[in-house]
């Protein structure tokens, strides 16, 4: 029978400490294997909480790493080199995100979301965006997804 292990790990540092370290030592498995490819894994999420399951088979040794992506909202906020949205959240946006980093976003939060498509990842992100009252690329994300929806933003989301 298989142990799952479930937790939350800071992106690209994970260690041996708890959680996983007791977690996992119980298993004899090979910790420091285990750490280091959660640690490749997560190391685009640096400054994140990151969601990790190991999977070990204590008969064979063998493992198996799934990482989970913080929210969308954690991912807009590391793009955006912030801890926190100044001021009021009712207010109209005074942070400006790039098109480009919204790409980004929907690319790393890719394999969690309904859409298929780069598309309509990219849509998602910037439904993200207006309910952080974030701006993108100067304008209201509606008004960039319109844009998206026109054709504007093609040569950077690609073939469809």
């Amino acid at each position: 029978m298989v142990e799952k292990v479930e937790v939350l790990v800071d992106g690209g540092k994970a260690s041996a400490g708890p959680p996983l370290g007791p977690a996992l030592g119980p298993l004899g498995v090979n910790i420091g294997k285990i750490i280091g490819e959660i640690n490749q894994k997560t190391k685009d999420f640096a400054g994140m909480k990151v969601p990790v399951t190991v999977i070990v088979d204590p008969k064979t040794k063998d493992f198996t790493i799934t990482v989970g992506t913080p929210p969308t909202s954690s991912l807009i906020m590391q793009e955006l080199g912030l801890e926190k949205l100044p001021g009021d959240m009712t207010q109209k946006a005074t942070v400006n995100l790039t098109f480009e980093k919204a790409v980004k976003v929907a690319r790393m939060k890719r394999g969690s979301m309904l859409s298929i498509a780069l598309k309509e990842a990219v849509k998602e992100v910037l439904g993200t965006c207006v309910s952080l009252h974030i701006s993108v690329d100067g304008k209201d994300p509606k008004e960039v997804t319109k844009l998206i929806n026109e054709g504007q933003y093609k040569a950077l989301l690609g073939p469809e």
